[in-house]
C-alpha cells in the first residue's frame, strides 16, 4: 500500500496570498480571538480593537448574553425563509418600528442591500408621484457619500475609488454640498424622487449634518413631494449617544438604512420605512432569501437587550464627551500631525496632515486597532460598551503613536 503523504497546514497568510481575491489592503496580521474590547492574533498578542469590525461589534466580542441567544436560536431554527413568519423577525420589526416611529421593516443581509431597497423606494414613490413609470426616478445625494458597492449604490457613491471599472453606472443621480441646502435645493427638479444622505459620512471621513440641514432637507422634500431617505448604516444603533443619529436634529425621514451594528457581529440589514410611502412595496417587488432569519434576528435582538439593558445609549453620550476633548488636546499638542477631531458619540474621525498609513501602522504596532476613511482621517470606533478607561488607553496609544513620528 502506497504510504499516505502528511497533511501540510499552510498558514493564514500563504492561504490568502494563494485563494482569496486580494480585493482589500489587510494588515499582516491574523486574528483569532476576540473578548470585549479585545483580539489577538495567532501569536498571542492583544489589540484594543477600535474598528469595531468597522462598526458592526457594537458590544465588543463574545458578549456573553449575545452568545448565549445566538447559541440557543442555532440549536432550534436557523433558516425559514420569507415564505414563512418567524417570531423572531416579527418581535425585531416591532422593536426598530418602536425607535423610528411608525411604519414598516424589511429584512436584508447588509448595508449595501439596506440602501439598495431605500434606491427601489425612491422608483416606487416616483412612479406614484409621476403617475407613469421611467420619468420621475432622480435621487440627490451628497458629496463625500458612500452607499454600498452595488451598482444602485456606486451610483450614489461619488467616489472614483469606487466607480472605477464599472461604468456605465445607473443614471439619475446629482450631489450636493453636504450641509449646504441651497446646493440640494438647486439639484431638484419635478423629476426628482427622493434625497439620500448619511447622517454622518463613514467612509468619506466622518463628516456629520448639521441639524439645520436635515431640517432643511425635511422641509425641502415635503414641499416637492420627495422621499428623504437617510443612510444610518454606520451612524446608527446607538454608535452617536442616539438610538438613531438623526434623533439629534430631531426630525424625521421617510426611510431608513440600517445594518453594521444591529447584528453585533451576525450578517443583517434593514430598511424602516415610514407610513407615508410603507405601502409601495408589495408582494413580488421584492425579496431577500437570507433577510431576517431567524439566527440573524436572534442577534439583533440580543444586541438590542444590552443597549436598552446596560443604559448604552447614556453610556455613550456620557463617556464621548471627555474622550473627545482628550482626543482634541492632540490636535493641540501635534499640530503638525492632527488637523483636528470630528464626529459625534463613538463615531471619531481624526484628520491627520498626512497620508494615514505611516500612522495606522504605527497604532497597529502599539496595540490598537483603527479604520481608515476619507482623505487622511482615522476613524476611532470602539463598541459602545467601552470603558472609560479603555478610551483613555486608545488616546495614549495614539499620542505615542504622534511622539515618535
Amino acid at each position: 500500500m502506497a504510504e499516505v503523504p502528511p497533511i501540510v497546514r499552510s498558514s493564514a497568510a500563504e492561504m490568502y496570498d494563494a485563494y482569496v481575491l486580494r480585493n482589500y489592503p489587510r494588515a499582516p496580521v491574523t486574528l483569532v480571538r476576540g473578548l470585549g474590547t479585545r483580539v489577538w492574533d495567532d501569536q498571542g498578542r492583544p489589540y484594543l480593537d477600535f474598528s469595531s469590525g468597522i462598526a458592526v461589534s457594537s458590544l465588543g466580542h463574545c458578549h456573553p448574553h449575545w452568545v448565549a441567544a445566538v447559541q440557543r436560536q442555532a440549536a432550534e431554527l436557523i433558516h425559514t425563509s420569507n415564505l414563512f413568519r418567524n417570531p423572531n423577525q416579527g418581535e425585531l420589526a416591532r422593536r426598530l418600528v418602536s425607535y423610528a416611529g411608525p411604519g414598516r421593516v424589511f429584512f436584508c443581509n447588509s448595508g449595501a442591500e439596506a440602501d439598495e431597497a431605500m434606491l427601489k423606494l425612491s422608483r416606487l414613490h416616483g412612479v406614484r408621484k409621476a403617475g407613469v413609470e421611467g420619468k420621475c426616478f432622480k435621487v440627490v445625494c451628497a458629496k463625500q457619500a458612500f452607499h454600498g458597492r452595488m451598482f444602485g449604490g456606486m451610483s450614489a457613491t461619488p467616489q472614483e475609488r469606487v466607480q472605477k471599472g464599472f461604468r456605465p453606472l445607473l443614471t439619475g443621480f446629482s450631489f450636493g454640498d453636504l450641509n449646504d441646502l441651497g446646493s440640494f435645493a438647486r439639484l431638484v427638479d419635478e423629476d426628482t424622487a427622493a434625497i439620500l444622505v448619511e447622517t454622518v459620512q463613514g467612509d468619506g471621513g466622518i463628516n456629520p449634518c448639521t441639524a439645520e440641514f436635515l431640517a432643511g432637507l425635511r422641509r425641502l422634500c415635503d414641499e416637492r413631494d420627495m422621499l428623504l431617505m437617510l443612510d444610518e448604516v454606520q451612524c446608527g444603533i446607538g454608535r452617536t449617544g442616539r438610538f438613531y443619529a438623526f434623533e439629534h436634529a430631531g426630525i424625521r425621514p421617510d426611510a431608513i438604512g440600517m445594518a453594521k451594528g444591529l447584528g453585533g457581529g451576525y450578517p443583517i440589514g434593514a430598511m424602516w420605512v415610514g407610513e407615508r410611502a410603507a405601502g409601495l412595496f408589495q408582494p413580488g417587488s421584492h425579496g431577500s432569501t437570507f433577510g431576517g432569519t431567524p439566527l440573524a434576528c436572534a442577534a439583533a435582538l440580543a444586541v438590542l437587550d444590552v443597549i436598552e439593558r446596560d443604559a448604552l445609549l447614556d453610556h455613550v453620550a456620557r463617556e464621548s464627551a471627555p474622550w473627545i476633548r482628550e482626543l482634541g488636546r492632540l490636535a493641540a499638542d501635534f499640530p503638525r500631525h492632527v488637523l483636528g477631531i470630528r464626529g459625534l458619540g463613538f463615531l471619531i474621525g481624526i484628520q491627520m496632515a498626512s497620508d494615514t498609513a505611516p500612522y495606522a501602522k504605527a497604532l497597529l504596532e502599539r496595540g490598537l486597532l483603527t479604520a481608515v476613511a476619507g482623505a487622511n482621517v482615522i476613524r476611532l470606533l470602539p463598541p459602545l460598551n467601552a470603558s472609560a478607561e479603555e478610551l483613555s488607553q486608545s488616546v495614549a496609544i495614539f499620542r505615542d503613536a504622534l511622539k515618535a513620528a
